[in-house]
């Protein structure tokens, strides 16, 4: 760090000294002292003018270019997420939820959902109370799946857009905690009731979150990709009649 300061103190002296040096040839050239210091203080109030542009104007303009490039890459991580892990372990979950009925309605999105309707539903589903039956639900078949996912699990947590989107960083994050609780108990049918009760609190925290950022992968479709989102509402995990037919 103080050699960097070093450096860039030496440098600023150096052009500095530069700037002076050519005034003095100007001055010696011409002999016009008052041309120079016109020239010198244009030039000086204009500083300001390109500090404006250039910080304030262009920066920032780059700035957001950037960030909505970012945020690109980072819905195209979501909808490999969703594609290879996330829809699978949808409709798993939600075949075991008691409660699904009364959210399943607000779950069959539209095409023609105005972004209201998807503020709606996400405020609706952050109240829901997400419960997974534990004597119904098969943790060996679970644990499976995502054991031989956990490599393209390790591979989006590495991803660096992830820092865009803590939501579905914490989701991530949840998922793989459960995918690991899950490996090191090797055969699950033979736990405790009390260590049972532990993985089906992992997996509503992976439920809870799963959903709500499904419907945000919704609604960037919808936004962005009418394609993707004519496949995603055929495939719909919440729906019953769904179906990747076009009919």
């Amino acid at each position: 760090m103080r050699r960097n300061l070093k450096w860039l103190m030496l440098l600023g002296a150096a052009l500095l000294i530069a700037s002076v040096a050519v005034y003095f040839i100007h001055y010696l050239i011409f002999r016009d002292v008052h041309h120079i210091f016109i020239y010198m203080v244009g030039d000086i109030a204009f500083v300001f003018i390109e500090v404006l542009m250039v910080t304030l104007i262009i920066h920032r303009v780059l700035s957001e270019r950037e960030k909505r490039q970012r945020i690109e890459k980072l819905n195209m991580v979501i909808g490999a997420f969703f594609s290879e892990v996330g829809t699978t372990l949808l409709t798993y979950f939600s075949d075991f939820d008691p409660k699904l009925e009364t959210i399943r309605g607000d779950l069959i999105v539209k095409d023609d959902w105005p972004g209201e309707e998807f503020d709606r539903v996400s405020e609706k589903l952050s109240r829901y109370d997400y419960q997974v039956e534990a004597e119904s639900i098969e943790l060996n078949q679970l644990a499976s799946f995502l054991v031989d996912k956990r490599g393209f699990l390790l591979g989006l947590i590495q991803n660096p857009n992830l820092l865009e989107n803590e939501s579905f960083t914490n989701l991530l994050q949840a998922v793989f905690h459960l995918t690991e609780e899950l490996a090191a108990r090797g055969n699950v049918c033979q736990i405790t009731e009390p260590d049972c009760m532990h993985l089906i609190n992992d997996v509503k925290r992976v439920y809870s979150q799963l959903v709500l950022q499904w419907l945000y992968y919704m609604k960037h479709l919808q936004l962005n990709y009418p394609y993707f989102f004519n496949y995603a509402m055929r495939t719909n995990p919440f729906d019953q009649t769904a179906s990747p037919f076009v009919e």
